[in-house]
């Protein structure tokens, strides 16, 4: 197969062009569509964090993942009225570094002080970022970054309150993982799941679950913390995300290695020195949840696949197995020290493809099933239908059908037939994260609207776009006052007025979370 140029296939200045600071904070700025009107029933407030510093005192950061986190918040009125709002995370290192008006820290994604490796050797601070997540816990607005603890925002004016230990639940720089999944009411009431992993030769995964709803019966407040345990497991771990299903918790142990001495000598970032392990094993480490029908035994280790996985899509069980549908990538991608990540070559990086893997508990073996060829990131499934066997998922992809390219379309993908319905922003916009919502009452898995924001190359600028999620017609656009970088995750939470909490998975979910 002939492959065209990177040139002819996408504008790299328009892709690029958005990797630039956020030089302003808004505060509830009144949004009008440009095309289209908004569905009365989608009220409540859409979250993104992503990197909103990017250069500081002249010196830009080698990857965009070392920015500083930014939170936009869209709020959809009952009226029809649209707002938006965004604030820095006001981290004790942004702070620090505004102050100074130079950088301070290093990356964990190669970002280097000034001065070079004499300047960095033997620097092992890391800067928390709070750049990666968002997610609604009781009173709070959680700024997330998986190496540390989350810091607490004001969920109306974005307001930082500062780090949060969630009650005493967690201990001073404790990880917290960016990546949270929302059990629908897999066991009675909504849970937010999450982990933090602390890695070495052994590696330690704290499971924990927490309350997302007040229950005043049964004593129980929002952000409660319900159940907690902690499982070892041999090897070092890179865990960016895992899935969950009514019984399980799957995490998948990357065949990766860690060489921590370049990053001690100044001369790569943390990250940077992570390499597929040649021989390697990879494994799916399965532990039991609180309230399941395996609460209590020990973790399941199952060899895994070749390849390297930073999010999955979903999982589910299914007469006896556990089936877990993740976007693989051939190797370990990396930008090296010496490459400017604007002019990356997307040739020799591997693409994401998505792939599901059918986990055989009695046997130990695993069945794996291309599900799309196509390049993809960033897929959900119906947050209701999370941990559950699903139809369709919604997906960020490349414009061309195969071959590895920066994310321009939004595809929805039918998991029985292979069947795709395709969104566009190409030739000049690039996508993000998309978010599915479901419609208030909503009986059918794709009724609901996806929610994304992407970038505007021509008019360099953000733009949202609601779309219907069963078909991806397009019902609104609006052109953003705010040039917002290539963003990472967000979430939706639903306004208490415009549909009920759901305690099961056919209620309405309290929150919506993308992958």
């Amino acid at each position: 197969m002939t492959v065209a140029p990177a040139a002819d296939r996408f504008n790299r200045e328009d892709w690029a062009s958005a990797f630039r600071n956020v030089e302003q904070e808004l505060t509830n700025v009144a949004l009008h569509p440009v095309r289209g009107t908004v569905p009365p029933e989608l009220v409540g407030t859409l979250y993104r964090n992503g990197p909103g510093r990017l250069e500081r005192g002249g010196q830009r950061v080698h990857h965009p993942f070392d920015g500083d986190g930014m939170i936009t918040a869209l709020r959809f009125d009952a009226g029809g009225a649209v707002s938006l709002s965004n604030r820095f995370v006001r981290t004790a290192g942004w702070l620090a570094e505004e102050a100074a008006q130079k950088v301070l820290y290093r990356g964990v994604f190669g970002s280097q002080k000034p001065g070079g490796p004499l300047a960095n050797a033997f620097d092992l601070r890391l800067k928390n970022i709070a750049n990666t997540g968002v997610v609604r816990l009781g009173d709070a607005l959680l700024a997330l970054w998986e190496a540390a603890e989350p810091h607490a925002l004001d969920p109306d004016t974005l307001e930082t309150r500062g780090i949060s230990l969630l009650g005493g639940v967690l201990s001073p720089g404790e990880a917290f993982s960016a990546h949270p999944r929302f059990d629908p009411g897999h066991h009675g009431r909504p849970r937010l799941v999450t982990f933090g992993v602390k890695t070495g030769p052994r590696s330690t995964i704290r499971l924990m679950e927490f309350a997302t709803e007040d229950d005043a019966a049964a004593g129980i407040r929002a952000g409660d913390l319900l159940s907690e345990r902690r499982d070892s497991f041999n090897g070092f771990a890179f865990l960016h995300d895992f899935a969950i299903t009514p019984n399980w918790a799957v995490f998948l142990q990357n065949a990766v290695a860690f060489n921590p001495l370049p990053f001690v000598l100044g001369q790569k970032g943390a990250a940077q020195c992570l390499q597929s392990k040649p021989g390697g094993q990879a494994k799916f480490w399965l532990i039991p949840r609180d309230g399941g029908a395996f609460a209590g035994q020990q973790p399941r280790i199952i060899d895994a696949p070749e390849g390297f996985v930073f999010h999955h899509l979903n999982a589910w069980e299914q007469d006896g197995d556990v089936v877990v549908e993740s976007i693989y990538y051939s190797d370990f991608p990396s930008i090296g020290p010496d490459v400017d990540f604007t002019a990356v070559d997307f040739d020799l990086i591997p693409e994401g493809l998505l792939e599901q893997c059918r986990i055989h508990l009695e046997s130990g073996q695993v069945t794996t099933t291309r599900l799309s060829e196509r390049c993809c990131e960033f897929a959900m499934v119906n947050p209701r239908r999370e941990g559950l066997p699903c139809r369709f998922a919604w997906m960020a992809a490349a414009e061309r059908e195969q071959g590895n390219d920066p994310l321009q379309v939004i595809k929805k993908l039918d998991l029985h037939t292979g069947d795709r319905q395709i969104w566009s922003a190409a030739p000049r916009g690039f996508v993000s994260e998309p978010l599915m919502v479901p419609r208030p009452g909503a009986e059918a898995e794709d009724d609901g609207w996806v929610l994304e924001l992407f970038w505007n190359g021509e008019r360099r600028g953000s733009d949202l776009v609601i779309l219907d999620a069963a078909d991806l017609r397009e019902l609104a656009v609006f052109e953003l006052p705010l040039a917002i970088p290539h963003g990472l995750h967000g979430s939706w939470v639903p306004s208490l007025t415009s549909a009920p909490a759901g305690g099961s998975p056919d209620g309405a979910a309290p929150q919506t979370r993308a992958s």
